[in-house]
């Protein structure tokens, strides 16, 4: 029996995307509690302002779209009135934090089990479907996806109250649905609720749709249906996934395997009908190689197409069958799903690679990359969060977890790990649990308790450690051998958790590639000693399957022959690789840099930066220099330091150096051993990043005929460093203070940094700039405070003309201490500075800029300057110009030589670029 029912009356204006809709809630209160007020999701209403707890998440994931929205593209509720059964009008309210729910007072409490009927009438304007692909599209075609009011989920004396946050997870109570649906002539519906009558006249479409013990359901209206039926003997399957290059008799013969893989693994799906939509699968594709052109891509097509097919049927079944907590208890979904794909390949593809048939290329067989099952992948990705220090703990509600590991790195350590406790427990254990799960599920709501409940009571093993550390906690497996001691027929070892957690662990004899034994070890302790046949073993390796998500394979095996038991050969590899726990792994990458006095440097970069963080990291790129003929080049050796449980997540040691030139005739050495502190916040979608940095700069230039200078060549700086840093699409607001000494001075300097956007879809941009003289000694301003354009004594900047004061790279602008874009005729101040830096967009990328400052110079008055002008903002920090105007130099515009006045910012470091588009994911 269903919690609730729902009855609509709905008709649509396709003109001005708006739904008019009666409809009758019947609340069933069958909890032991009485029942005061009734909580109504109303998810469409999300899209009714900037400033909703959606609009917010669009900003912390940096997409502006939703931010410069016209009005009539959002979506809304309105005219919302609701009656009880005696036609008495019913007070309700929303709050303005959370105005996607509302909650309905009612005139008499609600006792147990009995049942109470509202009745609203309202009017649902349909957002524009560029924000989450729902809604309606430019075509007139309308996805719609939460657009009317349902009851909330009632458990545990209270209704879950969730905002929308465009991750399909809305709590809704279990209810039976009867919907009049009438659209006009020419348009067709597509559901997975049962069309029970179809009727209609010269204007319009009239359907009575139906379908029972629901928490959600698919609707499309569209001017030509691209939907297409597909049928089983348990249902029928509806869909729009496509590809023209396979016939209809390829894809039925598909779909047929996966819809009865599924019912067979997990249970008969059940609703008669279940539709599987592109947008469903665009909403979470399979992130990986399959995102390829088709002109680049590994594999066949009938692969790609059930790969697609298989991720997105799996998601849909399970959220229209489980009646969890999808937000709460979001990791069983992903389990379920992962777990279930990942058989389906061993089923059927199981000799499929990661790089499908680009692995039998002879290129690339070296790359451990290409020598991956398709199944394989999984582990990395989870352990590219992991080795971050991002990972998050699979119990964690789904609104906590940042993007990446909520759309693919947690996801997949879910299937991991319920496959890890299937090997762990075998005889089908874990299978036949789910199928009761799913079961239960058919009558009740159920929950992460029900799941683990139904676990426990189907083995006569202690997994408590599976809920406790696999599920509820961030504590890594990291297994490595202790002790090992062998004789002719016999291995004798120890096996110790770096993380001191026991987990049971597999372990693996290996006799020249092939396995002659496979053992589970139950670890009592931490640190346990075993003794296991040896059956002409050659080798042991721990996790050799991969079965268990560890955090690190490279110490998990040993030679049991030989003098050097783990001696890793070292393999060099083009470019990058996947982490090889069998090799040392040196890349090699042909570079090219440029500035200048060198000119164009081509290089060979080597490194052991793979896919992966690694603890120690080495990066050394020697270059010959086509224009000075010899040899420059930097490098560094970095140890990193990772913190668990703590704001402080990670310390970096870092030793770095370079050698170039900065002037024609004469080149730096420059070595910097520093520290660096790195903290951020215990939630880990707030976007604040705060990090502390000490560092000694030791510099050593030759001496120039063609730069004079007064203070000499070598030096070295003492310099400590704060940041805090914040940011989204809609703010942005940094600090940093910085304070170095050196032999000839000491100096101290703060810079805040704040940029808003504002509703009315104007940005502003402002900065201040403060730094002061504690002592200095120097004749000369290589150390004072620039306004326009630092001297880098820290070799610090890409400058391409570092020591050019006329020419075209003069002109390059990088942002830093004063500021300014204008050269003015008093550029340093060896006392102190101050400046206001500012900016407004006037249109799309264009922008008007001002800066202000007083500057201080040894016996002389402060100084007062200024200059203004258009900053065309291509890219930030990649491509920029900067157009004076006026400034203390007077109108610039009209004065000689105007080309030379023109700033600009180019980078061609590809990393400046991907971290623009990298951010919402981390």
């Amino acid at each position: 029996m269903a919690q609730h029912r729902s009855k609509m009356n709905v008709e649509l204006n396709a003109e001005n995307k708006t739904l008019s809709i009666q409809q009758e809630i019947t609340f069933f209160n069958q909890s032991n509690d009485s029942i005061s007020a009734i909580v109504l999701n109303d998810w469409n209403n999300a899209y009714s302002d900037k400033n909703t707890p959606l609009g917010k998440r669009f900003s912390d994931e940096f997409y502006r779209g939703f931010h410069l929205a016209k009005e009539e593209e959002r979506g809304s509720t309105t005219n919302l009135t609701i009656l009880n059964e005696d036609k008495l009008f019913l007070s309700w309210f929303r709050t303005k934090n959370n105005p996607d729910y509302i909650t309905v007072d009612l005139r008499n409490k609600l006792a147990p089990n009995q049942k109470v009927t509202l009745y609203l009438t309202y009017f649902s304007k349909i957002p524009s479907n560029k924000f989450t692909k729902y809604g309606y599209a430019e075509n007139g075609d309308l996805n719609l996806k939460n657009w009317f009011l349902t009851t909330a989920r009632y458990e545990n004396k209270t209704f879950v109250k969730y905002s929308n946050s465009n991750l399909d997870d809305i709590a809704n109570g279990i209810c039976d649905y009867t919907i009049h649906f009438k659209i006009p002539k020419g348009l067709t519906l597509t559901t997975d609720l049962n069309v029970a009558e179809q009727t209609g006249d010269k204007t319009h479409s009239d359907y009575l749709l139906e379908g029972e013990n629901r928490t959600d359901f698919s609707l499309f209206i569209e001017s030509k249906s691209g939907f297409k039926s597909y049928y089983n003997d348990l249902n029928e399957v509806i869909s729009n996934i496509s590809n023209e290059k396979l016939d209809e008799i390829q894809k039925i013969i598909i779909i047929n395997r996966i819809a009865n893989f599924t019912n067979d693994f997990i249970g008969i799906y059940p609703h008669q009908k279940i539709v599987v939509s592109q947008t469903n699968y665009d909403r979470n594709p399979f992130y990986g190689l399959n995102q390829l052109p088709s002109f680049l891509n590994p594999f066949e097509e009938d692969f790609l197409f059930e790969i697609k097919f298989l991720k997105t049927y799996l998601e849909t079944y399970l959220k229209n069958s489980l009646h969890l907590d999808p937000r709460k208890d979001n990791w069983i979904y992903d389990a379920l799903q992962m777990d279930a794909m990942i058989k389906y390949i061993e089923q059927y593809h199981p000799d499929t690679k990661m790089l499908g048939k680009a692995s039998s290329y002879k290129l690339l067989k070296s790359y451990n990359l290409a020598n991956l099952k398709f199944n394989e992948q999984y582990s990395y990705f989870y352990m590219l969060m992991a080795r971050k220090n991002l990972d998050q703990t699979l119990g964690s509600t789904k609104t906590d977890l940042i993007k990446f590991n909520e759309q693919i790195a947690s996801k997949y350590r879910a299937g991991l790990s319920i496959r890890f406790l299937d090997n762990y427990l075998q005889n089908d254990i874990v299978k036949n649990s789910i199928r009761e799960f799913y079961i239960k599920n058919k009558a009740q709501q159920t929950s992460n308790t029900d799941f683990e409940n139904i676990l426990k009571s189907n083995t006569n093993k202690n997994i408590d450690w599976f809920f406790t550390t696999i599920v509820n906690s961030r504590e890594l497996i990291d297994y490595k051998f202790s002790k090992v001691s062998q004789t002719k027929n016999s291995v004798t070892f120890s096996v110790k958790n770096k993380t001191e957690i026991p987990i049971p662990i597999p372990i693996y004899g290996i006799k020249k590639g092939d396995i002659v034994f496979k053992e589970w070890l139950d670890l009592k302790e931490c640190d346990s000693t075993f003794t296991l046949k040896r059956n002409h073993a050659d080798k042991i390796i721990l996790n050799y399957r991969n079965e268990v998500p560890e955090y690190n394979l490279r110490n998990n095996w040993k030679k049991l022959e030989g003098f050097f038991p783990n001696n890793r050969p070292i393999k060099f590899v083009f470019m990058k690789d996947l982490e090889d726990p069998y090799y040392n792994q040196i890349l090699y990458v042909p570079s090219v840099t440029y500035n200048f006095y060198d000119g164009i440097s081509p290089g060979l970069r080597l490194h052991n930066k793979t896919v992966l963080d690694k603890p120690f990291i080495f990066d050394i790129a020697p270059a010959f220099s086509t224009k000075s003929k010899n040899v420059s080049g930097n490098g560094a050796l970095i140890i990193n330091e990772n913190y668990r449980d703590s704001k402080l997540f990670n310390i970096r040691y870092t030793l770095s150096g370079a050698y170039f030139h900065y002037a024609p005739d004469a080149t730096y050495t420059k070595i910097s051993p520093s520290i660096e502190f790195r903290i951020r916040e215990t939630n880990f979608r707030d976007n604040r990043k705060q990090g502390i940095a000490i560092r000694q700069v030791i510099v050593n230039r030759e001496k120039s005929e063609l730069i004079s200078t007064n203070f000499g060549e070598n030096y070295s700086v003492l310099n400590a460093r704060y940041f805090n840093t914040k940011t989204e699409i809609t703010n942005h607001i940094s600090s940093s203070s910085d304070i170095q000494f050196s032999k000839k001075f000491g100096k101290i300097a703060a810079e805040i940094e704040y940029r808003k956007l504002f509703e009315s879809n104007r940005q502003i941009n402002l900065r201040l700039f403060a730094g002061t003289f504690l002592y200095n000694k120097s004749n000369s301003d290589y150390f004072s405070f620039a306004l326009d354009r630092p001297t880098d004594y820290l070799f610090d900047y890409n400058f391409y003309g570092r020591s050019e004061s006329t020419g075209f790279f003069s002109q390059q602008y990088i942002q830093a201490e004063g500021g300014f874009k204008s050269k003015l005729n008093i550029p340093f101040a060896n006392q102190w500075m101050v400046t206001l830096n500012g900016s407004v967009n006037i249109w799309n990328w264009i922008e008007l800029y001002g800066d202000l400052g007083l500057i201080k110079n040894k016996s002389k008055n402060g100084h007062f300057v200024y200059d203004s002008g258009i900053r065309l903002n291509f890219v930030t920090d990649y491509f920029e110009l900067y157009l004076p105007i006026y400034s203390n130099n007077g109108l610039e515009i009209n004065q000689k030589n105007y080309n030379e006045k023109i700033r600009f910012v180019v980078t061609f470091s590809p990393k400046t670029l991907i971290n623009l588009f990298n951010r919402k994911w981390f």
